[in-house]
């Protein structure tokens, strides 16, 4: 198959992204992929890259992608990849150090050894809307990489949980509160605390409209944040929470969530940007509190430049990350993990600059939103 040398592609321009012609194909680097796009989703961290000035100017954006390998790069294992089959997986898009690959493009490279991999049976999805579900369609598989893989490092890395189906006795006696229960990553972090049984108690904080979805996944109590003294509730029936995980991260949930740790048990707050103890407020910082992070862009396992920070190399959690989708692809494949809510947009990458505005005004509640790219 002989492949173009440009593309399409939705790239930084200024303060927002525009959907760009003539733009030449990533380089396929040693030990990767090129995938032909099939599907892509979205996620906070693609406007955020636009309005915090993380990623370049000229750069592409896009995380979550699902599509078919067209290319092997040096060094891929052609027993086990090749090419026509279907994978899904995360890049960083909109990078300082590869500005020229992302997800929101009609190619893009892919690491493989952390890339899943799809049935060769996946179509496109028909209609607007899927209901949450088993992984068949391509707009399906894009929805799962971010948010599965980042709670799926944030309980076995961070957290220390053995990768254990569905063990008789829960790995904790202690029960864990995720604050954002209807997001993506949310609705991730339920579903693997309960197939690894990793906690006495799943609490979420969430709208109650969400309530009987979060409970089907497994949530054990739904608490809706929208009453005024939601931490009080928390707090008056649950004493010892000691894992606490903020899926909306932003510096007014860090500190709702942060409040409703135990008084006086060790507890580890886990957040999914950079910040840390010197944002919450003095006067509920508790010595007894660790605040911690979790950023799959670590999965590359080299030092990532990433705005004004770099985030060191971690080895660590990329072999982390690796073990994790192993472990968890046949689960996503055989239905035992669903994929969430998703709304689906028609005109390819025509409507990703609309998509990741969708997504920083928050239309999306409870649903991944989804690009079918024909």
């Amino acid at each position: 198959m002989s492949l173009p040398t440009t593309m399409q592609a939705v790239v930084i321009e200024g303060d927002k992204s525009i959907l760009k012609t003539g733009v030449p194909l990533p380089p396929l680097e040693s030990g990767s992929v090129l995938v032909k796009t099939k599907a892509v989703a979205g996620n906070p961290t693609d406007w955020k890259h636009i309005v915090y000035g993380i990623g370049p100017q000229g750069s592409i954006l896009g995380c979550d992608i699902a599509g078919q390998i067209v290319k092997l790069g040096p060094d891929v294992d052609p027993n086990e990849f090749h090419i026509g089959d279907n994978v899904f997986g995360f890049v960083h898009g909109a990078s300082i150090k590869r500005p020229q690959n992302g997800a929101f493009a009609e190619y893009a490279v892919m690491d493989p050894k952390a890339a899943y991999k799809a049935g060769r049976e996946l179509q496109h999805a028909e209609g607007e809307r899927l209901k949450e579900g088993k992984v068949t369609t391509f707009e399906a598989a894009a929805s799962i990489p971010v948010s599965l893989t980042t709670a799926m490092v944030a309980l076995t890395f961070n957290f220390g949980l053995k990768l254990e189906w569905e063990p008789k006795v829960a790995q904790n006696n202690y029960p864990i509160l995720l604050w954002g229960g209807a997001t993506g990553v949310a609705q991730m972090f339920i579903q693997m605390a309960k197939k690894l049984h990793g906690y006495s108690k799943i609490i979420v904080v969430a709208s109650k409209r969400h309530e009987a979805k979060l409970k089907e996944y497994g949530a054990d109590d739904v608490f809706d944040y929208h009453d005024v003294d939601v931490i009080e509730q928390i707090k008056s029936k649950y004493k010892d929470i000691q894992r606490l995980v903020d899926c909306v991260s932003t510096s007014t949930t860090i500190q709702q969530t942060y409040r409703c740790a135990a008084e006086n048990l060790p507890a580890t707050l886990l957040h999914l940007t950079s910040l840390s103890a010197s944002d919450i407020d003095a006067k509920y910082r508790r010595d007894n509190i660790k605040i911690t992070n979790t950023m799959l862009y670590m999965a590359e396992g080299e030092d990532i430049p990433f705005g004004k920070i770099t985030l060191p190399a971690c080895p660590e959690y990329r072999e982390a990350t690796i073990k994790a989708i192993k472990f968890v692809n046949p689960k996503i494949l055989n239905g035992e993990i669903h994929h969430i809510p998703i709304k689906i947009y028609k005109n390819g990458l025509k409507d990703l600059p609309q998509l990741t505005e969708d997504i920083k005004h928050g239309v999306n509640s409870g649903e991944k939103l989804v690009a079918t790219i024909n």
